[in-house]
């Protein structure tokens, strides 16, 4: 290199043999970031045999992107790049013309020799202080922890830019030689220690004492080698030269002595720099080395002979100082690296480990080879050469003495860690595999026997794949394949859960938490056979009946749902059965509920077994069944209609056949109702219309199928919003009293008054009680009803019997409502005493009077009707007749009078039959001295009919229908109806006619 006496031979000029070029990028990343636990980055992990060869999956940290500096904060210097984009390349192009354009015009001597001194002094000099003002910049606009390090760049740098200025100062103002030693000189040695400091700054700090011990001999062993080589080759003679002067001699070893020093920092970091700022580093070490190799070259006698500024060689150096000032900003930035690209980043670089570790023993061999060479050329060796030499060989055994100590102790704390695991590992109750990348198990811990039943020994060699079950096994190898393609730092662990075969012979139920492990899997494995089975029992107990362990609602209305949504969601042969038992109630109530729990699981029994396999038989709730019969594909509607149609009637006749229940037989029916699928059902509509097959057919008479019809939804609505009116009709004054007259078929006389409500909506529709009553069963509305109902006809004959018109008032109550706490008997007596209706004006006709009727309490109804009589009451018994009940009335209730049921007298001129039993119900009406009434006396052959047989009094269409109170009042003054004479009874063929004191409604 140049120094400022051109024919002195010099180790390396400073202006030109310092570096040009600053250190390593800024790792601002700090530490290299730690692997996942168990993640190895340079092998790739597949499911071996689980599923044959799994795609690989790398996991390759990402190339150094960045001088090492960070991207500066917001408002801070430049912006952050994430990549080089156009820009980046531009600069590099840039840089690369610059440094080509200097190169070849020092290659062509810059046409003039004034130009090439300025071009090699000032020129050399301005890249300098443009490293320098880049990095200074660069440390300004970045707050982080290694601005320091860029500050001694910047100054390194701007002393070799003041170094080159004043050898320029001297070539080419004053145009003489520049003398030695000189300001240059300081400037130049005033280069190599702030970038020295500079790499130990931005160098990964060591951790322990040992480390920094470590680096410092580390550097020792490097610088120490190349000073034994170098001064074997070049630096003795220029210590040695005769006549030189001892400041002249330390002045020529100082530059070779600092570049040494430089390399040795550079070499000894280079292997503990961060991994976060490869580019960056890169970037440094390739513009010192291209420093130190045009060091090297102006250093050999050859070229040191014929160099003059602005030759080639400059060029070097020029290129050295660009690149430093590039560095900070041109090399890729990558972003501050979070918990998910340091997981991704590999722990260390096999060759850069390699390199490093072999580091002393080169170091080693290059003083060793510095010395055979003085042997060989038949040279002393000098004794700087012998005590460096020395002092490299005790570097080397000191460093070797520090591993092995270090070696030592971590083979210590490797042993206690392993035997700690293993403690964990062998004590605990989970069973620890590690499986091979080929599905092969390579561990196994002892926790398999007691797991698994199956030693340890025999698991370890076979197939994990061969041990799960074969249904499991395609879900098992989706979940590994989606587990090692996802990013370890995003998903550590997995689980899965799976059938594994035990060495009894049978499948355990094993949950598995999955994590990476060298290539291959680790399965943290536990039993949880017995949790599972729980899950399963209390999923079957949620969603089947505790009785009859059939679906219950809500997984059989999950089931129509799917039948609706799957592959049978276009097949319209679907339907739903609801089944209800009728008579049921009556079973539970005589028998108690333990016989109605029996009937209900042999019913249920019944049910299951009359579908087919792939059919839903559930209990909705209380005698409530019902079934989904899916479809056979068939598109012909009346067809599949009447298969449906005869499932359902053959499952009735099977439902209704006698039960055997503690010890004796018991019937009941089935009423049922089909609703079938339809494109565009719901679940929830379908279930609606089974449910409103299902009471049109209970209230069609019950035991019979009754399929579904649109109109039944219209009828459900009308009958809401009928119901709905009927809430306000009392209040609103919408109901009227009528009265229809009770005639002695002996006189034709009036002897009473049967009192009946008529309700007239704000529509003008007059409705029977039959029809509004069947519409509600709001039991408070029906009983306000029942209380108008009773003052208002007390209140009118109470007005009549003003008048003179006597004739008592008939009005129904039912048993229950007798009985009910609403009408105490003492309102009844007000109720005559504020009207002033007199005794015996009153008869309550008894309704509902069935003895087996849980909720009527005969012995209250009896002490009841016998209270009322007191009051002047008289007692009617309604549908005297029709069964059981009435007979059991008969005896156990205070009777006045017994009223026909209307089913006796519409058949009794037919029926030669009929009118055997009317007449001897009417016989023993007489022989018990009670008045008899039949009721829907409608013909006049009925009339004399009933009055050959002993009938006293007669209500019916054929004296007159229901009047208003003015018509009644009318009759009542006329007072008499004409009988009819004596006509012939004959059964013939003429149809009865209907009466008309109710509207006619289809069952609902």
């Amino acid at each position: 290199m140049r120094c400022a006496d051109h024919t002195e031979p010099a180790g390396g000029c400073g202006g030109h043999a310092g570096p040009r070029t600053g250190g390593p990028d800024d790792p601002l990343a700090g530490q290299p970031a730690q692997p996942h636990p168990g993640e190895n980055p340079e092998e790739p992990v597949s499911a071996g045999a689980l599923a044959g060869p799994a795609p690989a999956v790398a996991r390759t940290a990402p190339a150094g992107r960045g001088t090492g500096a960070p991207a500066p904060a917001p408002g801070r210097g430049p912006g952050r790049r994430p990549g080089p984009g156009a820009g980046g390349l531009l600069a590099q192009i840039g840089l690369g013309l610059i440094c080509g354009g200097y190169a070849t015009g020092a290659a062509l001597g810059w046409g003039s020799e004034e130009l090439a001194l300025i071009m090699g002094d000032f020129g050399l000099s301005a890249a300098a202080l443009a490293a320098a003002l880049s990095c200074f910049r660069y440390a300004r606009g970045h707050r982080r922890s290694f601005r320091p390090a860029w500050y001694l760049f910047a100054f390194s740098s701007f002393m070799a830019a003041a170094g080159n200025a004043v050898w320029g100062w001297y070539e080419v103002v004053l145009r003489r030689d520049v003398p030695s030693p000189s300001a240059a000189d300081l400037c130049f040695l005033l280069f190599a220690p702030p970038a020295i400091v500079g790499l130990l700054v931005l160098a990964k700090k060591p951790v322990t004492r040992a480390g920094w011990v470590c680096l410092g001999l580390d550097s020792w062993l490097i610088g120490g080698s190349l000073l034994t080589l170098s001064w074997s080759l070049a630096l003795a003679h220029t210590a040695y030269v005769p006549g030189e002067s001892v400041a002249r001699a330390a002045l020529s070893l100082a530059y070779p002595l600092l570049d040494i020093v430089l390399v040795s920092m550079v070499l000894a970091l280079h292997f503990r720099r961060s991994h976060v700022n490869r580019s960056a580093v890169h970037t440094a070490i390739a513009a010192l080395a291209l420093t130190v190799l045009c060091d090297a070259l102006f250093t050999s006698p050859l070229l040191r002979e014929h160099y003059s500024s602005g030759q080639l060689l400059d060029a070097g150096w020029f290129a050295g100082s660009l690149l430093l000032a590039y560095a900070p900003w041109g090399a890729r930035r990558p972003a501050e690296p979070g918990p998910a690209a340091r997981a991704r980043q590999p722990h260390s670089r096999p060759l850069a480990g390699s390199l490093a570790a072999l580091t002393p023993y080169l170091a080693a061999a290059v003083c060793t080879l510095s010395i055979l060479y003085n042997v060989v050329e038949g040279r002393s060796v000098d004794r700087v050469v012998v005590l460096t030499g020395c002092t490299v060989v005790l570097a080397l055994v000191v460093r070797q003495g520090i591993m092995l100590l270090d070696n030592i102790a971590l083979t210590h704390e490797l042993a206690q860690k392993e035997n700690h695991f293993r403690s964990l590992v062998q004590g605990s109750s989970d069973v620890i595999m590690i499986a091979a990348p080929t599905g092969i198990l390579r561990y196994v811990s002892p926790a398999a026997a007691g797991v698994y039943g199956r030693e340890a020994e025999e698991l370890v060699g076979s197939e994990l794949a061969s041990l799960i079950h074969p249904e499991d096994l395609g879900a098992v190898v989706h979940e590994v394949r989606r587990f090692l393609a996802a990013p370890p730092s995003e998903e550590p662990t997995t689980r899965i859960e799976c059938r594994f075969r035990s060495g009894r012979g049978d499948w355990l139920n094993v949950e598995s938490t999955v994590n990476r492990h060298q290539g291959g899997l680790i399965f943290n494995s536990r039993d949880v056979t017995e949790r599972v089975r729980l899950q399963a029992q209390l999923r079957h107990n949620a969603e089947h009946d505790p009785l009859t362990d059939l679906p219950n609602r809500a997984l059989f209305t999950e089931r129509v749902r799917g039948a609706l949504s799957g592959r049978r969601a276009t097949d319209p042969g679907t339907a739903v059965l609801f089944i209800d038992l009728d008579g049921f109630k009556a079973v539970n109530d005589r028998l108690g509920h333990q016989a109605g729990d029996e009937l209900l699981v042999q019913a249920a029994r019944r049910l299951q077994d009359s579908v087919r396999a792939g059919d839903t038989a559930a209990r909705l709730g209380g005698d409530e069944f019902a079934a989904l019969i899916l479809g056979d594909g068939g598109r012909d509607r009346a067809e599949r209609e009447q298969r449906v149609a005869e499932i359902a009637d053959r499952l009735r006749l099977t439902l209704s056949q006698p039960y055997r229940v503690d010890g004796g037989e018991v019937r009941v029916a089935a009423s049922i109702g089909v609703a079938f699928a339809e494109p565009g059902i719901s679940a929830g509509d379908l279930l609606r219309n089974a449910d409103l097959a299902m009471y049109r057919a209970k209230a069609g008479g019950k035991d019979r199928v009754e399929l579904y019809a649109p109109q039944m939804q219209a009828e459900v609505v009308r009958r809401t919003e009928l119901a709905a009116r009927l809430r306000t009709a009392l209040t609103d004054g919408e109901f009227a009293l009528l009265h229809q007259p009770v005639v002695d078929l002996n006189t034709g006389r009036i002897a009473a008054v049967a009192a009946q409500a008529r309700w007239r909506s704000a529509q003008g529709i007059l409705f029977t009680p039959a029809e509004f009553l069947r519409v509600t069963e709001d039991g408070e509305r029906t009983a306000e009803l029942g209380r108008w109902l009773l003052e208002e006809a007390v209140e009118q004959a109470a007005e009549r019997a003003g008048l003179g018109h006597r004739a008592p008032v008939t009005v129904r109550l039912s048993a229950r409502r007798l009985l009910d706490r609403s009408l105490p008997l003492g309102s009844v007596e007000s109720l005559l005493t504020r009207h002033g209706l007199p005794s015996g004006s009153l008869i309550v006709e008894l309704t509902g009077s069935d003895p087996r009727d849980p909720r009527v309490s005969f012995d209250e109804l009896e002490q009841r009707l016998a209270a009322l009589r007191r009051l002047g009451v008289r007692i009617a018994l309604d549908g005297f007749g029709s069964g059981h009940a009435a007979i059991n009335a008969l005896r156990r209730l205070p009777v006045d009078i017994l009223k026909l049921d209307r089913g006796l007298v519409e058949g009794i001129v037919e029926s030669a039959r009929l009118r055997k039993i009317t007449s001897g119900l009417l016989r023993i009406a007489g022989d018990l001295g009670m008045q008899s009434v039949a009721d829907g006396v409608d013909m006049p052959e009925q009339v004399l009919a009933l009055r050959s047989m002993g009938c006293t009094h007669g209500q019916g269409m054929a004296f007159s229908g229901p009047l208003d109170e003015y018509r009644l009042r009318r009759a009542l003054v006329r007072d008499e109806y004409p009988l009819p004479g004596p006509v012939p009874v004959s059964a013939g063929n003429r149809p009865p006619a209907r009466s008309h004191d109710e509207t006619p409604v289809p069952p609902t």
